[in-house]
């Protein structure tokens, strides 16, 4: 018995210590309550390893420790660096992103060199194991009694009866452990082992999340009042019969609360559209000597100072955020990708119904992240990129190509349209922020090589320049053909400059950021030479853009169907982030830790946070299922 002990307690604090250091070291967690469940879960593990062990022959069961102990390893380790480079846990559904493998192996390693001690102390089971596994015999003579089974049953039942118990909270462990699917928040509760093991199960044999009509929390729009007389409101709203789709989300959608009609609806009627979304573009990228032109559009037209782009599964989640107003996640961008769905409101889809030229570029390999199949969803069927047309007039052999060529190699497509509308996807912003790695960082060095920065900012701000820079050709190819006054840009970034450390990223900030909510802080433009500047202090993220823009350019469209909402409207703000924490103007939420923090003068009870988080869940869930079950195609009926 002694000798199976053995075997169980290095089986346990193996697996605990990997769990404690993930949870510490890799996402940043202190040691709390989840420390119970992830430490039960562990026992259960720990007995069910060694019973399977002491049933094997002496040298299988050799090989099996060996294998076990490599797994967790290679497990734990590929998660951090998976989270240290993505930003959010792995899940099986982040399986497409293999073919792209190639292309992050540079930023694997550069990941793998930052973050060496953490590799080290995941590798530390596997090392003592190696040395002592000659004194972890079995005893054989009981290697098949029923006793070394009746603990892990035992030990599971009490687990799983404290998980049906828990079902108070913003995040229940019941609701994690049986109806929601939220990678960061489960893996905190109940440790990296069991989120992966249900991950797989749910990848595996499905899984389908329902929203929680009952405690919907009701966004509830505020009229305008002048002199106490309620102006007549009209809503984004058709009339949809929603009855008609045979879908679990059609009764939580059409009880969303439309977004009003304002003075900002229909102002851009039929003038063009760019529509850019900028390859790690941040506002710590705006300084008036550095990038004057991203200055001078930050600046004016529309000056947005609440701003957020949230970073879900690096340019992919901030893409799908800012081209579809939903809300990502690792499965919802696995579904999209396929390319089988119909996106009605998508930026290219509406304008060439309104009977506009449109467009889509990317400087990268045309296929990357699926674009291949995602553009067309957004209505670009005849979108390029390198491969399929665009390397024929830009640079695609160096890293990264260049936006001002893309700009130069692009614009006679439609400059000379009556009305089009041009979506750009960038790359010249992006990592590694090395002069020596990075091309446009080399190309712009000088331009930067005098600022009071450290390297990585420095070559950050240079890679930054090619795209202000391509943004200055752009309006003075507008204004010379006379269609400036007629055209909208607008940019956001896909998500902040990952590649550079918080403190890297606060030695340039204007203010100091953490690493959850203010690192994400951004700006949008939205800008047209022929408006009057008006600062917007409206809290706003990447999902709100496409239905601001749609009221602005007097598309008639139901806002029920998209997740974010016109920052214009008197919609209640709600920003969303990757591991389902949040903002309100009332505070924000973290949701790994389970905290609140009320804004200044700001009281809330606990049944605020509880329905808010309920809410962001179901704005989650409806993404998910619009894409899922191609809702638009079906309410929509086109």
């Amino acid at each position: 018995m002694k000798k199976y002990l053995k075997l169980f307690l290095t089986y346990f604090i193996s697996i605990v210590f990997l769990e404690v250091v993930y949870k510490t070291l890799v996402l940043g967690n202190t040691i709390d309550l989840g420390i119970l469940y992830m430490g039960l879960f562990s026992l259960v593990y720990a007995l069910l390893l060694s019973a399977l062990t002491i049933t094997l022959p002496k040298k299988i069961s050799n090989i099996f420790m060996l294998l076990v102990y490599i797994f967790n390893t290679i497990l734990f380790i590929g998660e951090a660096m998976f989270t240290y480079i993505i930003g959010s846990t792995f899940s099986m559904y982040s399986l497409h992103l293999a073919n792209q493998a190639f292309d992050f192996r540079k930023i694997l390693f550069e990941a793998m060199g930052e973050k060496w001690y953490v590799i080290l102390l995941l590798l530390i089971p596997l090392i003592v194991f190696i040395i002592v596994k000659k004194h972890i015999i079995y005893n054989k003579e009981l290697k098949k009694s029923l006793l070394y089974w009746i603990p892990i049953i035992f030990a599971y039942i009490i687990t799983i009866i404290m998980i049906s118990f828990d079902k108070t909270g913003t995040f229940p462990a019941y609701q994690l452990y049986y109806k929601e699917h939220i990678p960061s928040v489960t893996v905190n509760k109940f440790g990296l082992i069991t989120e992966f093991r249900l991950d797989l199960t749910r990848y595996i044999f499905g899984f389908e999340e329902e929203v929680n009509i009952d405690d919907d929390i009701k966004v509830i729009t505020r009229p305008d009042v002048t002199n106490d007389t309620v102006k007549e409101i009209t809503y984004n709203k058709l009339d949809l019969d929603f009855e008609s789709v045979d879908e679990k989300i059609s009764s939580y959608l059409s009880n969303r609360e439309a977004s009003n009609k304002n003075d900002y609806t229909g102002i851009f009627k039929g003038k063009n559209l760019i529509y850019i979304l900028g390859e790690s573009f941040n506002s710590i990228a705006v300084q008036e000597n550095v990038t004057p032109t991203l200055y001078k559009l930050v600046n004016n037209g529309f000056v947005f100072t609440n701003y957020y782009s949230p970073m879900f599964m690096s340019t992919s989640g901030g893409e799908f955020q800012f081209a579809t107003s939903l809300i990502p996640t690792q499965k919802t961008l696995n579904n999209w990708q396929k390319g089988n769905v119909k996106l009605s409101y998508a930026v290219g889809n509406v304008f060439n119904g309104l009977g506009y030229d449109t467009f889509a570029y990317h400087n990268w390999t045309y296929t990357y992240y699926g674009r291949n199949k995602t553009m067309p969803t957004l209505g670009f069927s005849n979108f390029k990129g390198c491969g399929n047309g665009l390397q024929k007039k830009v640079n695609c052999r160096i890293w990264p190509p260049s936006d001002i060529e893309m700009m130069n190699a692009t614009i006679d497509d439609y400059i000379d349209k009556d009305n089009f509308a041009v979506y750009y996807v960038t790359v010249s912003g992006h990592s590694s922020y090395s002069f020596n790695d990075n091309s446009m960082a080399y190309k712009n060095r000088k331009l930067v090589s005098d600022l009071p920065y450290s390297a990585p900012v420095k070559s950050y701000l240079a890679t930054q320049i090619e795209l202000d820079r391509a943004l200055e050709t752009l309006l003075n190819r507008l204004s010379d053909a006379g269609k400036l006054d007629d055209t909208v840009i607008v940019l956001s970034g896909d998500h902040y400059p990952y590649k550079l450390s918080l403190d890297e990223i606060n030695e340039i900030s204007t203010y100091t950021r953490d690493s959850l909510f203010e690192v994400n802080s951004s700006n949008l433009i939205l800008y047209n030479s022929a408006i009057e500047t008006k600062k917007i202090d409206k809290l706003a993220s990447s999902v709100d853009v496409l239905p601001t823009i749609l009221n602005m350019f007097g598309y008639d469209y139901d806002s029920r169907l998209l997740i974010g909402t016109d920052i214009m409207s008197n919609h209640d703000s709600l920003v969303v982030f990757h591991d389902n924490s949040w903002i309100t103007e009332k505070g924000r939420y973290n949701a790994t830790k389970d905290k609140f923090i009320p804004n200044e003068g700001v009281t809330v009870d606990s049944e605020y946070v509880n329905s808010i988080s309920k809410e962001v869940q179901n704005r989650i869930i409806a993404s998910d299922n619009l894409i899922s079950s191609n809702y638009y195609k079906k309410i929509l009926q086109k």
